[in-house]
C-alpha cells in the first residue's frame, strides 16, 4: 500500500501590524481619508534561524475625485524571502468609495504580476547519504536558480468610519501557475482575509483611547488569527498587546513624529519551542501622510489705502 500526502504551506506573508497598512492585503483601503500616505514595513521572522522568512513591503495610495465620485488609486510592492524561494510583486490598486452612513464603503482591485524564485545554487545535498530511495543526481532537484512571473490579481470590501472599520479581501483570484521547467512548478492559492477594529474613546479622560481589532486569513486549508488590543494616549503616543493563534504574543509600539510622520514596531514572541531557538519576529514600520493640493484662496484682500 502506497500512500501519497500534499501539503501546502503559508505563501502570503503574516502582518503584525495590519491595522495600520490595509492596503497590503485590501485594494479597497487605497484611498481610505483625505490624505495621501506612503508606507513602508520591514518583517524579519525567527531571527537566528537559518533562511527564515523575512518581507519587505512599500505602498503608496491616494484619494481622487471624478465629479461628484470619490475613489482610490495606489500602488504596493512586495520582497520576500523564506527557505531558499523568493517572491517579488507588483501591484496597481484601485477603489470605488460610496458614501453610507457615517464613513465610507469601498469595493477595490488588485491588477498586477508576481515573480516567484528558487535559489538552486544553494541547495546543498552534502549533509544527505545515498541510498536505494535518493539519488543525489536525481534531474528533479533544482540545482540552479529559476524564477517564473505571472499575471495576478485580487479583490476587496472597506468600509470604515472615524471610530470603527471592517475588511473582506481575496488575494490570487486567478491561481496563477509559475512553471520553472518542465519538472517543476508552483501554484499561488488563494488567501481570503477579514477582520475589523473599534476604538473606544473613554469618558472621563478622552485624552486617552482604546482601539480593538481582530484578523483572519486562510486559504482554505489552513487558517491563522490575530487579536490585538491598542491603547492610544493623546492620538500620538500608541503601545498594545496581541496574541496570534499559530502560537505568538505581541507587542506593538509606536508614535506619531510629526503631523503626518508616524512609526511603529512589533515584537513577536513565540509561546512554544521556537523561542529557544531564535530571537523571534521583529516588524518595524514607517509611514507618512500629506496633502500636495492645498486649496484654493478665494477670499481677496486690499489694503483701504488703495480703495
Amino acid at each position: 500500500m502506497v500512500i501519497a500526502v500534499s501539503v501546502r504551506a503559508q505563501f502570503d506573508p503574516q502582518i503584525g501590524q495590519y491595522m495600520y497598512l490595509p492596503t497590503t492585503y485590501n485594494p479597497a483601503a487605497a484611498g481610505d481619508g483625505d490624505l495621501m500616505k506612503a508606507a513602508g514595513m520591514h518583517r524579519m521572522q525567527f531571527i537566528g534561524i537559518q533562511n527564515a522568512p523575512m518581507s519587505t513591503y512599500f505602498s503608496f495610495s491616494s484619494p481622487f475625485q471624478i465629479g461628484k465620485t470619490k475613489h482610490g488609486a495606489g500602488v504596493r510592492f512586495l520582497n520576500d524571502s523564506y527557505g531558499l524561494f523568493t517572491t517579488q510583486s507588483v501591484y496597481g490598486q484601485y477603489a470605488y468609495r460610496q458614501k453610507i452612513g457615517k464613513g465610507y464603503l469601498a469595493v477595490g482591485v488588485d491588477l498586477g504580476f508576481v515573480n516567484v524564485g528558487f535559489q538552486g545554487t544553494k541547495v546543498n545535498l552534502d549533509s544527505l547519504s545515498e541510498s536505494e530511495y535518493f539519488d543525489k543526481s536525481d534531474e528533479a532537484i533544482p540545482m540552479q536558480d529559476k524564477s517564473g512571473m505571472q499575471f495576478d490579481m485580487g479583490i476587496g470590501v472597506w468600509y470604515a468610519t472615524p471610530t470603527w472599520w471592517v475588511t473582506l479581501s481575496y488575494s490570487h483570484l486567478t491561481q496563477p501557475t509559475i512553471d520553472w521547467d518542465d519538472k517543476s512548478s508552483i501554484k499561488l492559492v488563494g488567501t481570503l482575509y477579514g477582520g475589523g477594529g473599534y476604538t473606544f474613546k473613554l469618558k472621563y479622560h478622552k485624552e486617552w483611547q482604546l482601539a480593538a481589532s481582530a484578523f483572519v486569513m486562510s486559504d482554505f486549508r489552513s487558517w491563522d488569527a490575530n487579536v490585538t488590543l491598542m491603547c492610544h494616549y493623546k492620538e500620538r503616543f500608541r503601545w498594545g498587546l496581541g496574541y496570534r493563534i499559530a502560537g505568538s504574543i505581541n507587542i506593538l509600539l509606536g508614535v506619531d513624529i510629526i503631523s503626518g510622520l508616524s512609526i511603529g514596531y512589533t515584537c513577536e514572541l513565540p509561546h512554544n519551542n521556537l523561542l529557544l531557538e531564535s530571537a523571534g519576529t521583529h516588524e518595524i514600520m514607517l509611514s507618512y501622510g500629506f496633502n500636495i493640493l492645498k486649496p484654493r484662496r478665494t477670499n481677496r484682500y486690499k489694503s483701504v489705502r488703495y480703495l
